[in-house]
């Protein structure tokens, strides 16, 4: 397995035993340079890769209008390219291999959105969007994409690692994006998602023959995933004879 971080030590300190089989290497998202390097290591290492896990991303807190340009682009270059990076560097070689899995790990906010988390969830739809397109460009050269939406694990992901809260700047947007706020601060480490389970639920669908195009974690992500199902057909229902009174 090739593990990488930004710095690789993170990935040793955290498996302190070193089991048979991990390479840890130096490879930040952002660094196109650094992703090709880590996958001619691994390649140089194993001969072949077989799954692609992009996971790496963090969150932002914010109304739209209050999260700052660069707050933004920053989530953007991490959360998406860091994605196009990865895939820049290891499709070639699941190409030439004719197999492989792409495994995006994008969120229940990249499906189901709320105020307060909209740009994170904007950084997640992309994912959405590009792992979809993949899926159709791959499936003829036998790979296979899944896009994972978790809901709430008990991870550090809400901890300032991982969230960045722009300031609540603006009070007219406090009743809509307050509830949020308090909501993610207060579940901090109370998440009911168990990560362990998470992770071997990821690994599974690698081991199937036809794995899903999306595979959502947690109770939580089954209902919010099916309430904005409910809502689009609902919607689409309602309005189904403005969208057909179009047509020339």
């Amino acid at each position: 397995m090739i593990a990488t971080a930004r710095d690789a030590l993170a990935v040793l300190q955290a498996y302190p035993e070193k089991p048979d089989g991990l390479l840890a290497v130096n490879a930040d998202v952002t660094e196109p340079a650094q992703l090709t390097a880590a996958v001619a290591a691994g390649l140089a290492a194993f001969g072949r890769i077989d799954t692609v896990v992009n996971n790496a991303g963090y969150g932002l807190v914010g109304a739209i209008e209050e999260a700052s340009d660069k707050a933004v682009r920053e989530l953007f270059e991490v959360n998406v390219f860091g994605v196009l990076n990865t895939l820049r560097a290891t499709l070639p070689t699941l190409r030439a291999q004719r197999s492989g899995h792409v495994v995006n790990i994008g969120s229940v906010g990249g499906f189901a959105t709320a105020a307060a988390i909209g740009l994170y969830g904007a950084s997640k739809f992309a994912v959405e969007a590009i792992s979809e397109a993949l899926r159709g460009e791959l499936a003829p050269l036998g790979v296979r994409v899944t896009i994972v939406e978790p809901g709430g694990f008990r991870t550090d992901f809400l901890n300032d690692s991982s969230l960045q809260v722009e300031p609540a700047s603006i009070a007219d947007y406090a009743a809509a994006t307050r509830p949020v706020r308090e909501a993610l601060a207060g579940v901090a480490g109370r998440q009911a998602g168990d990560p362990v389970k998470a992770a071997k639920a990821i690994v599974g669908i690698t081991e199937v023959p036809e794995p899903p195009l999306r595979l959502q974690l947690g109770a939580d992500a089954i209902e919010r995933v099916e309430a904005k199902l409910d809502l689009v057909r609902r919607e689409l229902d309602e309005w189904r004879h403005v969208a057909l009174s179009t047509a020339l």
